[in-house]
């Protein structure tokens, strides 16, 4: 820009300069209106360029952001819920535990108390019902309107609902959730399912 300015200004003081010569020089005409013409000519191109828009800067080059830990609401609450199972049925210790060196009647044992204490868990924060209340192994209809989670068939499926079949599992069902409003603890980590217990001596 400045040098086409340069060049601009120059054209114009070379058109002056031409005009000074006397009239009676034969190239004075002709020089005069070159030099004048193109110092026009220079001038429409500076203001061409100057309307005209700046150049867009280079678009930088995006980078995808970095990886955060995040855990949602959801999964501590079921973290929450796990501990619950563990503090009050042993669930965790009886599921992680190697079962193998123990004898069947201590196994069983064991499971008696962790059956005893889940079932407290479920009961305190769910209503639990079956979805079918006729006993397994009598025949049932399945409704033609019938929620997919609701029920699984198995067997040869031909046809349209109605189904009518063999109850093999009556299924569960809730109708009420009533779990502990809990705030997250920290965007890094899931809370802890059971604390590690020390004796301190």
């Amino acid at each position: 820009m400045r040098a086409v300015l340069i060049i601009t200004l120059l054209l114009v003081v070379a058109a002056s300069g031409v005009a000074l010569v006397p009239a009676t020089e034969p190239f004075r005409a002709d020089l005069s209106g070159a030099t004048l013409v193109l110092a026009v000519l220079a001038l429409i191109a500076v203001f061409v360029r100057q309307g005209a828009s700046p150049p867009k800067p280079a678009a930088e080059p995006v980078y995808p952001a970095p990886a955060q830990a995040d855990t949602s609401r959801a999964d501590v609450e079921i973290v929450h819920f796990l501990a619950m199972l563990q503090e009050k049925g042993r669930l965790v210790d009886f599921l992680m535990d190697d079962i193998n060196p123990y004898s069947d009647a201590q196994v069983g044992a064991t499971a008696r108390v962790v059956h005893v204490g889940c079932k407290a868990v479920l009961q305190e924060h769910f209503r639990i019902n079956p979805l079918r209340t006729e006993q397994e192994g009598s025949t049932v209809q399945v409704p033609a309107n019938y929620f997919a989670d609701e029920y699984r068939l198995i067997g040869r499926i031909a046809g349209s609902a109605p189904f009518s079949g063999v109850l093999v599992h009556r299924g569960w069902k809730t109708d009420m959730v009533r779990l502990p409003q809990l705030l997250r603890g920290g965007a890094d980590r899931l809370p802890a399912v059971a604390p590690a217990e020390v004796e301190v001596k």
